[in-house]
């Protein structure tokens, strides 16, 4: 069985934010609660391949702190799928308002791996696995792609 990392998001507009995945990422929603007056989520799940992702609307008139990227000038998390196409995900997620943060190529530790910002402010890497590479390989990919430095090219192979 696996278990998925559990993932508290809160983007402005959480119910535009939930159909928005199930779109663009095929997200399932599983539950969903709705405050008092039904216009904001107060808590809603969503399947995500083998994940759980658990989103809500920001609650300031409850005493809540603001959690949306939009509210804290951005985001410091990076959620990561792997999925069977990296470029056609990424594709059809900047069809529907994404922002590429990384174009996909193949990176030296065997994935094809691209990031983007969603319309809601939160960071998304996307891949697909290519290839297993050994620790001792991957290390040495490593090494050469840092002693290049931070303007060449990334994917070391």
């Amino acid at each position: 069985m696996t278990i998925g990392a559990r993932t508290d998001g809160s983007p402005g507009g959480a119910a535009d934010a939930i159909e928005w995945y199930a779109a663009a990422f095929g997200a399932q929603e599983t539950n969903r609660q709705m405050a008092p007056g039904g216009n904001k989520v107060m808590h809603a799940e969503l399947v995500l391949g083998d994940g759980l992702l658990f989103l809500a609307d920001d609650f300031p008139e409850w005493g809540g702190e603001a959690s949306a990227p939009s509210a804290l000038s951005g985001s410091t998390v990076t959620l990561h799928r792997y999925v069977a196409d990296c470029d056609a995900t990424i594709e059809k997620a900047v069809t529907m308002g994404a922002e590429v943060l990384m174009p996909p190529e193949d990176m030296f530790w065997g994935d094809r791996f691209g990031s983007i910002r969603d319309p809601f402010g939160h960071k998304w890497s996307i891949a697909t696995h290519m290839r297993d590479v050994s620790p001792e390989d991957m290390e040495a990919a490593a090494a050469a792609m840092f002693a290049e430095g931070p303007d060449q090219e990334q994917s070391g192979g």
